[in-house]
């Protein structure tokens, strides 16, 4: 099934030097001739096939009409077998010309909102606010791994042993931290900001990955199972967005919001040499999601909220971070607007991102094919918004550094105390 509405095609053709610009600002080439090239001759395919195929029925009502009176139809059956084979033959090269339609509509990234700064990569995004307090020290912070080496939780050779590099090994404190960091976002999510908790499968097939956007153009980043039609998730966001794929909801259930916890896994590609020491760039990694369906005159206000509930986590750890927008450059493939939320980490005196929350306005809900009801109108595509609720690897890492001690120790952030009875550090 071809799946080449990713854009509205109507808007591509009638705008195409504005998808040319918005496109390339995002650095992908996008070659106007090619397209205009490709649709001109699958139009006019589609034309020829519908003009025989008239001339056909006519005949078939010619032949109707001789056989009810008796008369011979032997030259209009011939005429009707050659007008078959040459549907056949169109259809044929149709199928090939649809193909070079689809792979190319598939490629093009969506376009980003007005709202959005043009610029290059992350040195072009713009700080819109922060919030805390970065902590002081006395004394040099140590990197996270460093301290879950002298507090002996946190193993990164054995876990290399056991699957290779970029894997990790969490022993007591640590581990419990992590499965605690779950429970606190997914409680946070479903009580106070309203989501509906959601457990999905942690394999999706390649129609779920379509839907997102994560292929065919990150094939590489993906765990795919040999011999079957599946691949690992690299984050909930692709079973929490197929949920609704090829379904119709009603006006009245938007916004629909979901939150899920899922393991994550990714190859990494092209990211070597970057965030290789620690658990900051792993191929597996603990993730909570939170994702809407919503009206698209909705869209960007739940995108701010989506975004503050994010930042609420943040909040209740009392980590230092600044929300960041990013510039069309920097932008992710199937985004039109995206936020990053980004920690401060000690031991490097820099941010780190530990949220992404995207508006991809109807460009999943096209590719997907999820639509909504207005309750006065017809049937159109709805906007999915989705970002990390958080990162939980990546949270664990930042308390590690920003509540650590000088002798090691890491003290335990007081939304956590609860769960570690009669303790003050981990």
């Amino acid at each position: 099934m071809l799946y080449y509405s990713m854009l509205d095609l109507n808007f591509v053709r009638k705008n195409v030097g504005l998808v040319k610009e918005k496109v390339e600002a995002k650095g992908v080439h996008f070659d106007e001739k090619v397209f205009e090239q490709i649709d001109v001759k699958r139009r006019e395919l589609i034309t020829k096939i519908e003009s025989i195929k008239s001339k056909k029925k006519k005949l078939a009502k010619e032949i109707g009409m001789l056989k009810r009176e008796k008369q011979d139809t032997n030259e209009l059956e011939t005429k009707s077998k050659e007008l078959s084979k040459d549907i056949a033959a169109i259809e044929a090269g149709l199928e090939d010309v649809e193909k070079k339609f689809h792979d190319f509509m598939l490629n093009i990234p969506n376009l980003f909102d007005d709202s959005v700064p043009i610029g290059k990569d992350e040195s072009d995004n713009k700080v819109v606010r922060e919030w805390g307090e970065k902590p002081a020290f006395n004394f040099d912070p140590k990197p996270h791994w460093e301290l879950g080496e002298i507090n002996a939780f946190l193993d990164l050779p054995r876990a290399g042993k056991i699957a290779g590099a970029r894997f990790a090994l969490y022993f007591n404190t640590l581990a419990k931290l992590e499965r605690v960091l779950i429970n606190l976002m997914l409680d946070a999510h479903t009580g106070k900001n309203g989501y509906e908790e959601v457990l999905p499968p942690f394999l999706v097939n390649d129609l779920s990955l379509i839907g997102t956007g994560n292929l065919p153009k990150f094939k590489a980043d993906l765990f795919k199972i040999e011999d079957h039609n599946l691949y690992l998730v690299p984050t909930a966001e692709v079973p929490l967005t197929n949920i609704h794929r090829d379904e119709t909801l009603a006006e009245a259930e938007l916004p629909k919001k979901y939150a899920a916890y899922t393991p994550c896994f990714r190859s990494e590609a092209g990211s070597y040499g970057k965030d290789v020491r620690g658990i900051i760039r792993q191929h597996q990694f603990n993730k909570v999601e939170l994702l809407k369906f919503t009206a698209p005159e909705d869209s960007y206000d739940e995108l701010e909220k989506l975004t503050a509930d994010a930042e609420s986590i943040l909040q209740e750890l009392g980590l230092h971070y600044r929300v960041v927008l990013l510039c069309s450059g920097d932008l992710s493939f199937s985004s039109a607007k995206t936020y990053d939320l980004e920690v401060w980490m000690p031991a490097r005196q820099g941010y780190l991102e530990i949220s992404s929350c995207s508006n991809f306005e109807s460009f999943q809900a096209r590719r997907a094919r999820i639509k909504y009801k207005p309750a006065a109108g017809k049937k159109d595509f709805l906007h999915t918004i989705n970002g990390s609720g958080l990162a939980v690897g990546r949270t664990v890492a930042a308390i590690m550094e920003n509540y650590q001690e000088e002798d090691g120790r890491i003290g335990i952030p007081g939304v956590l105390q609860g769960n570690f009875p009669g303790k003050e550090y981990f």
